[in-house]
């Protein structure tokens, strides 16, 4: 994917952390990402899957600087995001926005869902007073909520309610780019079909670019047009959405995928079961999901040598030595 259509660009993003462990409180360093390289093109929707702990988050959070990264560079629109200063990254604020999977955590308990949704249109000077309350409730519509739970608390609300709230706030400031992060996990099945249903209308009807970030392949499926499976802070696989579900080139895709439900009590689904834990320590060189690849020619370079992220078919990525 060229530069010139991306409105994101990631490059080389990594992320350390400190570990404490044994008896001293010896202090161990732990790349959550490690040197990420991936791009967004505007108006698209990119899900980034991946099991519990794979970094999706942390990328997401050092995208939109709410962590600081460790190194790398993450390019949006032309400006680098983590060398930005405080004036740069203001504005960025408002073109760069994230909503949040718990919707009853990212909320005030003791301000109404009404101030909260206009609390940004204010503090970037879009609206004020009575314009800054049209506003407020003409974002309530557009997400399907009536105007008068404006005067509402969070715990006055149900969960898919409060996350149209979430989504409300997140469109306030008028932002190009959205971080979805788990949106609709904490949601009922039923209602994650409405909420999924809105992202998709807003992103057509407003042209918003999407990181959508979901550990449920069945639910990234219905809203992305490309995948990226994320494992231990690298990137398996990128791929467009029907290419990834049709004929995944990765073991770790092929092993998630595998674990998805079929529609059709017919159908059966022989289930990839992977051995080992996911959250052990990365080995010091090779592929890092080798421990636990069920590729039956997995070999002495998988253990040694580090895959890179390469195209191995026409806008298709797969970090695997054996992908073909």
């Amino acid at each position: 994917m060229s530069r010139a259509s991306s409105l994101l660009t990631i490059e080389a993003l990594v992320k350390t952390y400190s570990r404490s462990s044994g008896l001293f409180g010896k202090t161990d360093p732990v790349r959550a990402l490690d040197g990420v390289d991936m791009s967004i093109n505007r108006g698209e929707a990119l899900g980034l899957v991946g099991e519990s702990g794979s970094g999706k988050t942390t990328l997401a959070r050092c995208v939109i600087r709410l962590v600081k990264a460790t190194s790398g560079r993450v390019i949006f629109d032309g400006v680098d995001v983590l060398k930005a200063d405080s004036l740069t990254l203001r504005t960025l604020r408002q073109r760069m926005q994230i909503v949040f999977q718990d919707p009853f955590g990212s909320l005030n308990p003791r301000m109404t869902v009404g101030a909260a949704v206009r609390e940004p249109i204010e503090a970037h000077k879009i609206a004020e007073k009575q314009e800054a309350r049209d506003r407020v409730e003409s974002l309530f519509e557009e997400v399907g909520l009536d105007p008068t739970y404006t005067s509402s608390y969070p715990h006055q609300l149900s969960g898919g309610q409060r996350q149209r709230i979430g989504i409300a706030r997140a469109l306030s400031v008028e932002p190009e780019f959205v971080v979805l992060d788990e949106p609709v996990s904490a949601l009922d099945v039923s209602v994650q079909a409405q909420v999924l249903n809105l992202l998709s209308d807003l992103r057509a009807n407003r042209g918003l670019t999407y990181l959508f970030i979901a550990h449920d392949l069945a639910v990234v499926r219905h809203i992305a047009d490309r995948v990226a499976v994320m494992y231990s802070g690298r990137l398996m696989e990128v791929a467009f959405v029907t290419d990834t579900y049709d004929e995944p080139l990765h073991p770790y895709t092929t092993s998630l995928l595998s674990a998805v439900p079929v529609p059709d009590p017919r159908v059966r689904r022989e289930r990839i079961i992977l051995t080992g834990d996911a959250s052990a320590r990365r080995p010091t060189s090779g592929c890092v999901f080798e421990p636990r690849c069920p590729h039956p020619k997995k070999n002495e370079l998988c253990r040694m040598e580090i895959p890179p992220l390469r195209e191995i078919r026409t806008a298709r990525l797969v970090a695997c030595h054996h992908a073909e």
